[in-house]
């Protein structure tokens, strides 16, 4: 079973954080870094270099595709998992394309959502 170190968790909205920390945790995951926008997560991603990020699309500053290509210009090897509410075809294709491992919906129920969490890490922290 796969299992990221670190983490770090960018969202404007403080319970999101806060949910998909609790749901780190539970998973194991040991050290929970946590941001509020796209230029937030360059400057911890640079300072702390998590294992894995997740990251909400639209946030303000800087939002969360144009973060992730950064982060995967910064490192390539980056293992980012983008987290939104509005899931559009066009969005999820820009963000593989972008370097995103895996895009979740935010409004999945929590056991779907810690479900493919953990089938991700399995595949990236083998």
């Amino acid at each position: 079973m796969g299992l990221p170190q670190t983490a770090l968790i960018v969202d404007d909205e403080d319970h999101v954080r806060l949910y998909v920390k609790l749901m780190l945790q539970q998973l194991g995951v040991d050290t929970i870094y946590e941001a509020t926008n796209g230029q937030q997560a360059l400057t911890a991603y640079a300072d702390h270099r998590p294992d894995v990020v997740l990251m909400d699309v639209n946030m303000p500053v800087l939002d969360g595709i144009e973060a992730l290509e950064h982060i995967s210009k910064m490192d390539p090897e980056a293992i980012v998992i983008m987290l939104t509410s509005l899931a559009t075809r066009e969005t999820v294709e820009t963000s593989a394309a972008k370097g995103a491992v895996q895009f979740i919906r935010k409004d999945v129920p929590r056991a779907a959502m810690a479900k493919v969490l953990q089938e991700t890490f399995d595949e990236c922290f083998e």
